[in-house]
């Protein structure tokens, strides 16, 4: 089964996460699909958290692949409706 899920990269303490789109029986930090955006959660500038190509993520919902929890919320706020 195709995922969209956060791929974790970043120095220790500061942690920055990829979109992207995976196969689950895929270790995290493993072998990608496609990167479809960045999430980070710790940074001082607002509004500058998280990029997202809508556009793909729409293509990829719409051929099966399943956001995990995180994502699906990330999407939420940011304008997908799924």
């Amino acid at each position: 089964m195709v995922k969209i899920r956060l791929k974790k990269f970043g120095a220790a303490k500061r942690p920055c996460y990829r979109i992207v789109v995976q196969d689950s029986r895929k270790p995290r930090d493993g072998v990608t699909i496609e990167e479809i955006g960045t999430y980070q959660p710790v940074t001082q500038k607002e509004g500058s958290q998280v990029t997202v190509d809508m556009e793909r993520a729409k293509y990829w919902i719409g051929v099966g692949a399943q956001p995990t929890e995180t994502v699906k919320k990330i999407l939420s706020k940011n304008g997908l409706n799924k």
